[in-house]
């Protein structure tokens, strides 16, 4: 046998994994930088839009994010560490660097005020209690309203020297400007959302002003069979093959009627006419979903684009993509959607197509 040549294999089998292995390595690594960038781009940015901000620390924040989150007029919440030393923590440091768990709160002010968004706060809370709500205790639990605009600070007086006044005990609540806002954990985000059956220290039965749930397991996708009979050849091929239909030649993209689109493999709403505007680009764009967690995202590599593709968290419809090219007013955002994967429900046809309870978000 000639050990030279086998050695000579060998060392080239050698190569070709540890080629093999890296390549493996650097497509994970590049996975990752998608996803981040892929975050970035599904994330909306309401610093310089027409809607107001709040953050909100009311003891451990799974259960208050899930209490806003829930009130209409409420746009867009996240958790996070707020107030502390320093602009970097994390759930395990906190309690070191002195953030408090704090919930970032959107609001539509022409549709909720802040004096009774605080007024909501204030029934969800023990304002008296120093470092400690329910069940936590530490100084990451304490309670506090902190603001991005100093004209908030005279309504949030006003509100909690109303509360206040009916205590027997003075409000310990911290009232201050926002420093040092670090985003939680991907896992703490609509945390009660993803584990309902999670700790809550706050009581989720009786919510004022509450906004509709849509939940996935109301819409069920249908069997193959059944798609294929229900949706005609394009609406098909754009909802399972992941097509695309013409600009400027679609039902939807200059419809101005008021009303929902909804899924049209499942029937699961998905966006409304409030929410719609012109972008020129010849197919129907939203500012965002009727609910965050109704779309869901994929790195779309296609067409020697780097795209994110949303599609239906029930049916995982193909709908289009989104873009962060949208109106600053609005968040940013751009839902460039195909008609094709939507089907309308005007708003006087809301009740008798079953969406009743929606009417309210208009």
């Amino acid at each position: 046998m000639d050990w030279t040549w086998m050695k000579w294999i060998a060392i080239g089998l050698g190569i070709v994994v540890l080629l093999g292995g890296f390549q493996l390595f650097h497509r994970f690594r590049n996975d990752e930088d998608d996803l981040d960038r892929m975050n970035k781009e599904v994330t909306p940015d309401y610093t310089r839009s027409r809607y107001k901000e709040i953050y909100l620390a009311g003891g451990c924040f799974w259960g208050v994010e899930a209490y806003f989150n829930r009130i209409n007029g409420v746009v867009y919440t996240n958790v996070g560490y707020a107030n502390g030393q320093g602009e970097e923590t994390s759930y395990r440091t906190i309690g070191r660097t002195g953030h408090a768990e704090t919930v970032y709160i959107v609001y539509d002010p022409q549709r909720l005020s802040l004096d009774t968004l605080l007024t909501y706060y204030y029934e969800i809370i023990d304002p008296t209690s120093l470092n400690r709500q329910g069940n936590d205790v530490g100084v990451q639990y304490r309670t506090g309203i902190y603001y991005v605009d100093p004209a908030d600070k005279k309504i949030i007086e006003e509100v909690t020297a109303a509360v206040e006044s009916k205590l027997e005990e003075a409000v310990v609540t911290e009232r201050e400007p926002l420093k040092n806002y670090v985003l939680a954990e991907d896992y703490h985000q609509d945390y009660l959302d993803k584990n309902p059956g999670g700790y809550c220290h706050i009581s989720l039965a009786d919510i004022p002003n509450e906004k509709p749930v849509i939940r996935a397991r109301d819409y069920p996708k249908p069997s193959e069979e059944e798609l294929q009979e229900r949706l005609s050849t394009q609406q098909y091929q754009i909802t399972q093959g992941k097509g695309t239909e013409r600009a400027f030649d679609n039902a939807y993209w200059d419809n101005k009627e008021e009303g929902l689109y909804v899924d049209i493999v499942t029937g699961e709403p998905l966006f409304l006419s409030t929410d719609k505007f012109d972008s020129g680009t010849g197919w129907p764009s939203f500012t965002k979903p009727i609910q965050w967690d109704v779309v869901e995202y994929v790195v779309d590599t296609s067409l020697g684009m780097e795209r994110v593709e949303v599609i239906s968290r029930s049916g995982k419809t193909h709908l289009g993509h989104v873009f962060p090219d949208g109106p600053r007013a609005e968040g940013g955002l751009r839902f460039c959607m195909n008609s094709g994967a939507l089907r309308f429900i005007p708003l006087d046809k809301l009740e008798e197509e079953g969406y009743g309870s929606l009417k309210m978000l208009f």
